[in-house]
Formats: structure tokens, C-alpha cells, sequence
């Protein structure tokens, strides 16, 4: 059944129990002692206790420590990291995974289908708490804005990611399902008139100072980052710019030096960062992406067109590859994430937005208002950071749009699909993926649509060429 038609068979009852399941929830938002596993409707959002653990399982749901397959837990970074030119896949018996990598998906294609139903489940959650919490008396004025105010940068987060990858898609706002069972797509622009309404709606709500301790929980500046980003990728280069150096300028962040410490637990660089830390393993990426062994051809490789964007000295090469030589050839893969086992001696937690393209962001921003010099400033940042000698001149500004585009490629290789939505919103797509990968044509930057969402829902059309 599709995840818009299933709506209904969620219960806010329900919300309660992802806060139960996962140590990292604990992490988040305190849940009391020895909470119901099941609590009734109409209860969930009267006493304060029980919204907060609601609130816990809006979280958990992001399962970024495992938990099964679903849009925030490595999903995106893999599928649109083979989508487009960073990771290669080895293995022939999983289908699925190889379509990503040949750009030849089909409406049948599970891993699509878990992208798409995963956020829409998630989305009801997020829902059901915004419409719960709203009207409740068991919290003060104060908590409920902050709690609402997180809820829309959550909702912001998923819709952002769907429409990326799939267009315009249902935009499913509240939890009646005689509503949401028939909901057509809507289009691009009114998708991210929605993300933009919550993310400046939640910047009215949220403080400075996190929620909890660590940087877990969301605050203005997370909602800032987001903002700035989705400004970056509709073309408002002056909002872009200047929300970003509202959470640059606010010194709660500096870059880590160490590259090999970006990622831990604590890191200054992290603006919203998810624990990662899971009964066996850590992070998903981490699981996934290193293989099991030193002696057998890792499942995803480095593609090689990134591996030569690397330019000769650049620690990212040094620090967040690692690589494993079998029968004579070198197989590199991604090392950003590097703990596999829980057991391991730091912890990493899950960089969901962090300072390194917060800088880049605001470069291109720059860039495009032809403030060269200030552009340069940010993008030589995240070189130096990278043991590389800082651009002091370029020819033009379409040079320097093109050198702030290869130092996104590898600095934020392998994070949230950030290379393959950068090609699609350049438009650049075409041409590079055109010259590196047999069979392209212009409609594999977008996913299609489920079959069985469509199948369920006649409302639904599919995307040109599926």
C-alpha cells in the first residue's frame, strides 16, 4: 500500500514508541521514566511528558544509526552519490542499487519506492505532532513555539530532499486521510514555497542556544543554514548570502582543523548533528560505505571521475578516502565516517548540516552578486583547511562559479547527495554525466514515481520517461 493511501493506518498512539526503541533518542529529548508503550489519541498531546516523547520519535525517525532502509539513514548520500559521479557498485546481484549507478531506474525500483514511502511516513509523524501540539495546554507558550518551530525545519528537511530527487510531489500537510489519500503532485515552486514558509516561520520560533545538550536538537542557527541553502538553490543569491552569514557570523562554529575529527561526536563544526551511535554500529554511511574486509573488493568504490578531481596535495584525499588493494589493484573508498562498530573508540554522530558548506554556500552566493573578493575569502577557507594554497585571482566570475563548483565536489562528496542535486540545479547535468555514462538522456535526473503510489493513488502522474 502507498505511503500516501497508508496514512491512515498511523495512529499518534505510535509516535510514542519510536522514542522507546533507540538509546539515541535519550540523547535528544528526555523521555520519562518507564513511558506507556501505547497511549490513546486523545491523550498523546495533553500531558507534557508524553509530548515530549512524541517529540522523540519525530527524531528517532530519522534511524541515522540503523534501523531500517529510509530516506535520512544513508539512502540519499548513496543512491545519488551512484546516481551521479562519486560512487561506484560492485556487487551484480542487487539490482536495485545497480539501476542508481547505470541511470536506469524503473517505477518498480524498491529503493526508490523506501526514498519516497519512508518520508511520507515520517511526514505524518511530523504532522500529527504539529497539529497536536498546537492546540495543547500541557506545555507552556515558550516550549510549544520551540517545538513547533523544530517540527517545520524537520518538515522543511523531508520535502527538500523529495523534491530534489523526484520533482513536484504531493504536498501532504495535515493527517486526514480522506484528503491525503488523492493528493496530486504539486508543482516545484509550490513545494518550496511550503519549505520556505516553515523555515521562516521556525526562525520567528527557535533561539540561538540549543534545546538540550550537544547540538542534536535544532536551534536558529540550523533553521539559518537550511534557509540559506534553499535560497542558494533558487537562485535568491543575496537572501542566500546573507542568512548564511547569519549563522557564520553568530561564533558558535569554527571549522576542525583535523579532518579526521569533523565528524565526531562534539564537533564545532556541526550545526545540526544526530547521534550516531547504535547497539552494534555507528553511523549508516560508515556501515555501508567500508568494507568488511581488507581483502575483499569493497561493495562501493570511489568512482574515478572523483578520484581525480582531487588536486595533488589536497588532504580531503588523504583524510576521507581510505583504500584496499586486492590482486594487484587499489579499490578506494569513502572514509569520512569511519567507525563500523559501536565499539569503537570515538563516536561519531551524523553532520546533518555543518559549518564547510555553510562557507561554500555563501562563496557561490557571493559569486553570482560578482563580490569576488568576498567569494574568495569563504572558498579559501575550506582550502586551507584542506592544506591547499588559496586563489587570490580569477578570470571572471564563470571561472570562479567553476572553481567553487569542484571544491564542492570534494569537500561534500558523499553528504546528503549534495553533488547530484548541485548538476541538476547548475544545469550541468547534461553535459557532465553526458560525457561520463553510457546510455544518459535528460530525464535520469529525476526518479520516477513509484509504481505502486500510483497504482494506489490515480491522482498521481508519473515523471517524462518512466
Amino acid at each position: 500500500m502507498s505511503a500516501i493511501s497508508s496514512l491512515h493506518r498511523y495512529t499518534l498512539a505510535a509516535l510514542t514508541g519510536v522514542a522507546l526503541t533507540g538509546l539515541s533518542c535519550k540523547k535528544l529529548i528526555q523521555v520519562p521514566a518507564n513511558p506507556p508503550n501505547m497511549i490513546p489519541t486523545a491523550q498523546v498531546f495533553v500531558d507534557s511528558s508524553d509530548i515530549m516523547a512524541a517529540m522523540a520519535g519525530v527524531y528517532g525517525n530519522f534511524k541515522v544509526n540503523g534501523g531500517g532502509v529510509c530516506i535520512t539513514n544513508g539512502l540519499v548520500t548513496i543512491d545519488a552519490g551512484l546516481s551521479a559521479d562519486e560512487l561506484a557498485y560492485n556487487l551484480a546481484s542487487d539490482a536495485n542499487t545497480l539501476q542508481f549507478m547505470t541511470n536506469g531506474l524503473t517505477s518498480a525500483n524498491t529503493l526508490a519506492d523506501q526514498l519516497w514511502s519512508s518520508a511520507y511516513s515520517a511526514l505524518y509523524q511530523v504532522n500529527a505532532c504539529l497539529q497536536g501540539i498546537q492546540p495543547s495546554k500541557g506545555i507552556s507558550d515558550p516550549l510549544k513555539q520551540q517545538l513547533i518551530g523544530e517540527l517545520k525545519v524537520i518538515r522543511a528537511f523531508y520535502y527538500f530532499h523529495l523534491v530534489n530527487l523526484f520533482g513536484g510531489v504531493p504536498l501532504v500537510t495535515q493527517t486526514n486521510f480522506n484528503i491525503t489519500q488523492s493528493q496530486p503532485r504539486a508543482t516545484v515552486d509550490s513545494v518550496y514555497g511550503l519549505i520556505l514558509a516553515d523555515l521562516t516561520a521556525a526562525r520567528t520560533m527557535l533561539k540561538a542556544a540549543y534545546p538540550s545538550a550537544g547540538r542534536a536538537r535544532i536551534n536558529l542557527y540550523t533553521a539559518d543554514a537550511f534557509l540559506a541553502k534553499v535560497f542558494l538553490y533558487r537562485g535568491d543569491w543575496l537572501d542566500a548570502a546573507n542568512t548564511a552569514g547569519e549563522a557564520i557570523n553568530s561564533n558558535q562554529y569554527s571549522l576542525v582543523t583535523d579532518l579526521t575529527k569533523v565528524y565526531l561526536d562534539g564537533s564545532t563544526e556541526a550545526i545540526w548533528q544526530l547521534p550516531g551511535k547504535g547497539t552494534s554500529t555507528q553511523t549508516t554511511e560508515a556501515a555501508t560505505l567500508i568494507p568488511f574486509s581488507n581483502f575483499s573488493v569493497p561493495n562501493y568504490t570511489i568512482a574515478a571521475t572523483l578520484l581525480s578531481a582531487f588536486e595533488t596535495g589536497d588532504a580531503r584525499r588523504q583524510n576521507w578516502l581510505a583504500s584496499s588493494t586486492i590482486g594487484g589493484k587499489t579499490y578506494y573508498y569513502a572514509y569520512k565516517y569511519r567507525n563500523r562498530l559501536a565499539t569503537a573508540a570515538t563516536t561519531e554522530d551524523y553532520m546533518m548540516f555543518r559549518l564547510g558548506e555553510l562557507y561554500l554556500n555563501r562563496a557561490e552566493a557571493l559569486a553570482n552578486q560578482g563580490k569576488t573578493d568576498s567569494a574568495l575569502a569563504d572558498l579559501n577557507k575550506i582550502r586551507v583547511r584542506a592544506a591547499l594554497p588559496a586563489i587570490t585571482t580569477v578570470a571572471s566570475q564563470a571561472a570562479l562559479l567553476t572553481v567553487i563548483a569542484h571544491e564542492r565536489q570534494v569537500e561534500l562528496f558523499c553528504e546528503w547527495g549534495a553533488r547530484w542535486f548541485d548538476l541538476k540545479r547548475t544545469g550541468t547535468i547534461d553535459s557532465v554525466l553526458g560525457a561520463e555514462k553510457p546510455g544518459w538522456q535528460s530525464f535520469d535526473a529525476l526518479y520516477p514515481i513509484p509504481q505502486t503510489e500510483i497504482t494506489d493513488n490515480s491522482f498521481l502522474t508519473q515523471n517524462q520517461g518512466y
